[in-house]
């Protein structure tokens, strides 16, 4: 599942509108339509503001495996 639909997800699971999550990430809600539909790509800002809000991790959301031990360079 694309990241942009987990977040769609979570949006729908928490009756919220696409209106909101624009001000939270302060876009226009249609580019969280944009967002939903795949037509556009997240900015980071907005990913991050999002997985605080939502409490979930950006491992999750981007489905990167939990615990993962990433090398030390």
């Amino acid at each position: 599942m694309d990241y942009r639909q987990k977040f769609q997800n979570l949006r729908n699971d928490r009756d919220l509108t696409q209106q909101q999550i624009a001000d939270l990430c302060g876009v226009s809600d249609a580019t969280v339509g944009h967002w939903e539909n795949k037509k556009r790509d997240m900015r980071i800002d907005c990913i991050i503001k999002l997985c605080s809000f939502y409490g979930v991790s950006a491992d999750y959301i981007l489905g990167l495996p939990e615990g993962l031990d990433y090398p030390k360079r």
